[in-house]
């Protein structure tokens, strides 16, 4: 079991159908790109509670997302590599993210660049 392709499935589920927010498990990894597309205005917000013995994120939807997925396998990129993987998932320049997960944080492609840095590549969104 993947919990972050569930929760972007989960996201892309409620966007398609309208819903205004929808309830996924809550990890660091999950919060850290909630983070990510709340910066990008993909989400209005998310908070974390708790019910029973497990925590869970409720995801207020924006629903400005087109298209939402996980890369499989997570490739490691370069630098050097990120203009690459832009053309082949997102649509059309600077429209769309990249979210990569890297040693300084999880950041978009753009941050990516901007601070010269690689990682693994997590998903995109568009």
């Amino acid at each position: 079991m993947d919990r972050f392709s569930d929760a972007i499935n989960t996201i892309k589920t409620n966007e398609r159908t309208g819903r205004a927010e929808c309830v996924v498990d809550s990890t660091k990894l999950i919060k850290a790109v909630m983070e990510v597309m709340k910066k990008e205005s993909y989400i209005n917000g998310f908070v974390e509670y708790k019910e029973r013995h497990a925590r869970m994120l409720r995801i207020s939807l924006a629903n400005k997302i087109n298209s939402i997925g996980v890369v499989k396998p997570r490739y490691a990129i370069g630098k050097n590599d990120i203009q690459r993987y832009e053309s082949r998932y997102i649509p059309s320049r600077d429209f769309g993210i990249l979210i990569i997960s890297t040693p300084k944080g999880v950041m978009t492609n753009r941050e990516a660049k901007v601070n010269g840095v690689g990682g693994r590549l997590l998903a995109y969104v568009y």
